[in-house]
């Protein structure tokens, strides 16, 4: 089987990352019972697969890619994964102005690709 891209490596190792930081950051969100000391252990212990997903992530795609569209590439897989998060794991619903919001963002990310 033949080795992937490393810019198709690069935003799955990302899309991966960001799943784990998501719940990370936002999953305890849904555990009102447990103690704040007992939730950010469990939070760095999830962000730790985040960081072995992220690394990799940035070394194989740094040349590929510049480090601002890296980061670039890491937001807006952020936002996207985000919203598949609210939605699906705490239940709320995606506004217009979040859509509007996130679209302007895009945008803005298309900019840091443009090379004219």
């Amino acid at each position: 089987m033949p080795a992937l891209p490393p810019g198709l490596m690069t935003v799955l190792l990302l899309i991966g990352s960001n799943v784990f930081m998501t719940f990370a950051w936002y999953g305890h969100l849904k555990v009102k019972h447990e103690k704040l000391w007992v939730l950010i252990l469990v939070s760095w212990g999830i962000a730790f697969f985040e960081y072995c997903l992220m690394v990799p992530a940035n070394r194989i795609g740094y040349g590929v890619f510049s480090a601002a569209q890296l980061k670039t590439i890491q937001e807006v897989v952020t936002l996207s994964v985000f919203v598949l998060f609210s939605v699906f794991y705490l239940g709320e619903a995606i506004r217009w102005t979040h859509i509007v919001g996130f679209t302007l963002i895009a945008l803005g990310a298309g900019f840091i690709f443009y090379k004219g």
